[in-house]
């Protein structure tokens, strides 16, 4: 009896140092991935698409668009489906162009502060919301959606109603020891391009690093089953409103990087068709992957932008890659990748 004790402890432990060497394995190659992509962002597109501006402006538009839309993938890692990130994308729009062109504050504090605004209205406004679920929450965020848009349309001086708010100061230049790194005109829109990579990979980064974390297997535990996490001693309504201002802090801080890359910001400028391209996003590219709203976001506005003729239809090809995605790829993209594995080690099984 003690042999057949000591054996299964000797086998247990074998069995747990191949899964920790599995687990160090694959994060050895998501760093590699992340590393990959990193280079790719910050090192060959500037070289190969530095000097056309066209397509470094669109890969700045997917950066940041990926960027908002990680902070509706957190959403959904709490069982939410969250229709509102461009009524925060709004707020955090409005808050730098009001901080910048009203009282003179730099575009360097109006990006941190535009973040923390929306993400104390989405604690605000969260509290009570986030007790509904499925489609009951869903459809309240995406009437939040238009109410801030008319909000916005409504805001009389504040906000100047339907003209908006233009000519917002342009980021200040980045130096170090008095030497100009980057300088932001209109001209060149390689700065903003970097300052958009920038927001990506620290939203990837930090997004990895709470999914990995304690707090992030709290949320998936919420999104598993509420009831069981409030018996265990979770405050199941404090770490929501926490995943729901997390996601909104994103979208302000997207939303002010656009307000003063376009100069410009309206009420029209986020609206219900945005908050669902921002879903989509993560749908498309998987919601499984911490990558899942960059891919999807990056794949959708290339083509988009690259097939001009098709544009007048985007909505309902929008709507139709929405009902593609959950028939026939309901774990995204990114799923493939894992198919194919899975192939390929039956094959050699």
């Amino acid at each position: 009896m003690g042999l057949d004790r000591h054996e299964t402890a000797r086998h247990s432990a074998a069995e747990g140092a191949v899964a920790i060497g599995q687990t160090d394995q694959l994060a050895s190659g998501r760093k590699l991935r992340f590393a990959a992509f990193a280079l790719i962002m910050f090192l060959v597109i500037p070289i190969l698409l530095g000097r056309s501006p066209y397509f470094i402006t669109v890969l700045t538009n997917g950066a940041v668009l990926s960027f908002i839309s990680m902070g509706v993938w957190i959403t959904f890692s709490i069982g939410r489906m969250n229709l509102a990130q461009g009524a925060f994308a709004l707020v955090g729009g409005y808050a730098a162009a009001i901080l910048s062109t009203r009282y003179g504050i730099s575009f360097w504090l109006c990006l941190p502060v535009s973040g923390l605004v929306s993400a104390a209205l989405g604690a605000i406004i969260g509290w009570p919301v986030l007790r509904l679920k499925g489609v009951y929450f869903a459809m309240t965020t995406l009437s939040l959606t238009e109410a801030i848009r008319l909000l916005a349309l409504n805001g009389g001086d504040i906000t100047k109603g339907a003209t908006g708010i233009v000519n917002i100061p342009r980021p200040g230049p980045i130096s170090i020891f008095g030497i100009t790194i980057l300088r932001f005109d209109g001209a060149n829109p390689l700065p903003y391009y970097f300052l958009a990579c920038t927001l990506l990979v620290l939203g990837i980064l930090g997004v990895w690093r709470l999914s990995a974390s304690r707090l992030g297997w709290v949320f998936r535990s919420l999104r598993q089953n509420e009831d069981l996490a409030t018996s265990i001693g979770i405050n199941v309504a404090k770490y929501r409103v926490m995943a729901f201002a997390i996601c909104c802090f994103m979208g302000g801080i997207g939303g002010a990087f656009f307000a003063a890359f376009h100069q410009n910001i309206y009420p029209a400028t986020y609206t219900i068709a945005d908050s669902v391209n921002f879903m989509l996003y993560c749908f498309l590219g998987g919601l499984a992957y911490i990558f899942g709203p960059a891919v999807g976001a990056f794949l959708l506005v290339i083509s988009f932008e690259l097939l001009h003729a098709v544009q007048d239809y985007q909505t309902l090809i929008y709507g139709l890659l929405m009902i593609a995605c959950m028939l026939w790829l309901p774990n995204g993209i990114l799923s493939l990748g894992r198919i194919h594995f899975r192939q390929r080690k039956n094959l050699v099984s």
